[in-house]
Order: structure tokens, then C-alpha cells, then sequence
């Protein structure tokens, strides 16, 4: 069954390969003797970049991977623009424009739009952006304000690397936070990149009164084992909470869980059975579910990534659709979740309908 939905799947993408391989050639293709040089270039490139995304599912080379990356955003802008532009062609032939004329002015506009997209999109994946939000906690507590600086689904690896991480550091050390979590989904499906650009040397820089938290997600994942991920994360400083609850400063406690699609994961009921919450209780839950169960059981604040708000437009109507919370804050009879759309990208490195970001959650306790 599998090798049938593979081959199923390899078809489909090779016949949406020819769609955008003709529309190209008919759009762009120019007369004369440079028609011949451009068909071999045109043909290899494309095949090239087609076929990268196919390889880097079998090989851990760099240059494949990066080509394959930057495919998929091409192909997914193409998929999203060619339709309009034969729309347009078949709209111009009602003008006075030559059939030629039409296609070539529909190509180059096309062509336009997909480079623009791409750059705008590379642009938001690259260029992270602050999110302030404000949360109000009926709960004690020693001290009177407490200032979280959030961030998830970095997707360390291939192109979110050693820059992005550092850029990651000095962005979470000028906030000055008491307290850095980190909901899940550091890397991307494998420690090995995290491990050779050194990764974990450059967020020990982060600074913070409490120190740096974290839970796993689903693309927390490793050929070995997992106590194995875990403690190449935690050589950068931070505290991995794998299904377990930890009192900070005798002030509030941090519940981290496994990801939901982990099948050794707690349910939160027996999670939070020896929690005190009497104290503020925040949650780190990677995937934005149950948030109901954490309101009853005394949770005052879930943090969660997961949803990358999509990351491609139209993703980020489905995920308002499939999430009570798929983006922002939510509060529902004083407790809070926030969800944020991730510091780093899965797959494409681009971005549109969405942005790269952290989020500072300036949290004031009211008894």
C-alpha cells in the first residue's frame, strides 16, 4: 500500500512538474537561434531542481538539500500564480494583443510576481519581528511581573543555521527576559545539523533570570535515542521537560509534555496530579490542543508553536479553522494561551501570510 501511494504521489508530481515546465517554455522560450541554447539550460535546470527535492529525501548532501528547499517555494509559487496567468492569457486574446503577445506578456508578469513573492517571502522567514502581549494571572506570587520571551519551531538544520540562531540570541538578549521557553520543535527531524554548526554553543548566550526552558515537538526527532536529543539540547543550557513539572523560584511551575503525537505522552489529569495550583502554573505544549482540559485542571498559561499560522498563504485560513488558537492570544475565564507562528519555517524557506517571530509576554500576578 505504501509503494502505491508513492508512486501515486511521484505521478502527480511529475505531471504538475510538465504544467509548469510547459508554461515556462511557451511563456518565456525566445525565437531564433538562442531558442535551441535555451530549451538544453531550460531542460537541465529544471530538471535538476525537480529532482533535488526527490534526492534530498535520500541523502543528507547540503547543496541537494538547499536546491530542494528552494524548489519547493518556486514550485508552490508557480502553482499558485500559473493557473492565474492563463486565466489572463485567454482574458488578453478578447484584446487587439497578438496570441503570442498575450502569452508572453501574461509569462513575464508571472514571472514577476513569483520572483517578488519569493523575495517577500524569504524576506518574513528571515526577518523575525517582536510580539508583545500582555497576560493577567489572579494567582500570588513573589514577584510582581514576569517577562517570557517565547520562541518555537526554529527547525534548526540545513537553512535555519548557525546565523539564524545567533540572530535568535541577540534578539531574546535585548528583551532582557526573566524567563526563555522554548515550545517544541527545535530541529528539524534530526540532531545532526544542530550538532555540526554547533548550534547549541550559540544559544548558551542566552541570558535570563530563570533560565531557558523547553518541551519537544513533533520534528523533535532522532535516529538514536531520545534521551540522546535530549541531552545534546540541554548542552546548550536549556532545561528539556519531558513530561515533567518543575517549581522555579518557589514562585510559579512550568508543566512541559511530550508531543501529542508521542505515544508514551501523560495525560495532562496525571501530569498535573502532584502540581500545586495554587501557584501560577504555566504549560508548555507544542501542538495548541485541549485547551479546555488545561482551564480545568488550574493552567494559567499554555504556550505553543506548531501552526507556523500556516507559513503559506492559503495555510493560514485552514490552521484559523483546524485551532480554536492558531495564532496569538487567547483568554477564556482567566486563562491564557498563546500561540505563536515560529522563529524558524518547515520546508520552504519562505514565508507568506505569516512572519518569523518571538513573542514577550509581560505576565503581572494579581492575588
Amino acid at each position: 500500500m505504501l509503494i502505491i501511494v508513492l508512486l501515486i504521489s511521484l505521478l502527480i508530481y511529475s505531471v504538475l512538474v510538465l504544467y509548469i515546465g510547459w508554461s515556462g517554455w511557451r511563456w518565456l522560450a525566445p525565437r531564433g537561434g538562442a531558442r535551441k541554447i535555451f530549451r538544453y539550460g531550460y531542460i537541465a535546470v529544471l530538471t535538476v531542481a525537480a529532482s533535488s527535492f526527490i534526492l534530498g529525501q535520500f541523502t543528507e548532501n547540503i547543496i541537494v538539500a538547499v536546491i530542494g528547499a528552494y524548489w519547493m517555494a518556486v514550485f508552490y509559487l508557480c502553482l499558485l500564480i500559473m493557473p492565474l496567468a492563463h486565466i489572463t492569457v485567454l482574458a488578453l486574446r478578447l484584446t487587439r494583443l497578438s496570441h503570442r503577445g498575450a502569452e508572453k506578456a501574461a509569462g513575464l508578469a508571472a514571472l514577476f510576481i513569483i520572483a517578488a513573492l519569493l523575495a517577500y517571502g524569504s524576506f518574513n522567514a528571515y526577518s523575525p519581528v517582536i510580539r508583545e502581549y500582555e497576560v493577567r494571572i489572579a494567582k500570588p506570587a513573589p514577584v510582581e511581573t514576569l517577562r517570557i520571551a517565547m520562541a518555537s519551531d526554529m527547525h534548526f538544520g540545513v537553512l535555519s543555521g548557525r546565523d539564524h540562531a545567533a540572530r535568535l540570541v541577540r534578539e531574546i538578549n535585548a528583551l532582557r527576559p526573566d524567563l526563555v521557553l522554548f515550545p517544541g520543535d527545535l530541529i528539524d527531524d534530526d540532531i545532526g545539523q544542530f550538532q555540526s554548526q554547533g548550534i547549541a554553543a550559540i544559544l548558551a548566550g542566552i541570558e535570563s533570570r530563570y533560565g531557558v526552558y523547553a518541551s519537544l515537538g513533533n520534528h523533535d526527532r532522532n535516529y538514536g535515542s531520545m534521551q540522546t536529543l535530549i541531552g545534546a539540547l540541554e548542552e546548550s543550557g536549556m532545561d528539556v521537560l519531558y513530561d515533567e513539572a518543575v517549581v522555579i523560584g518557589d514562585a510559579f511551575t512550568l508543566v512541559g509534555r511530550k508531543d501529542r503525537r508521542d505515544r508514551g505522552r501523560m495525560d495532562l489529569e496525571t501530569l498535573m496530579a502532584g502540581v500545586d495550583t495554587g501557584k501560577p502554573v504555566i504549560l508548555l505544549e507544542h501542538q495548541p490542543y485541549e485547551l479546555d482540559e488545561a482551564l480545568r485542571l488550574g493552567v494559567d498559561l499554555m504556550v505553543s508553536g506548531h501552526t507556523h499560522r500556516g507559513q503559506l498563504f492559503p495555510g493560514n485560513l485552514l490552521t484559523a479553522r483546524m485551532y480554536e488558537n492558531d495564532w496569538g492570544h487567547l483568554e477564556k475565564e482567566g486563562f491564557h494561551s498563546i500561540v505563536t507562528s515560529g522563529y524558524g519555517f518547515w520546508g520552504p524557506p519562505i514565508r507568506i501570510g505569516s512572519r518569523s517571530e518571538i513573542a514577550l509576554i509581560t505576565v503581572t500576578f494579581e492575588p
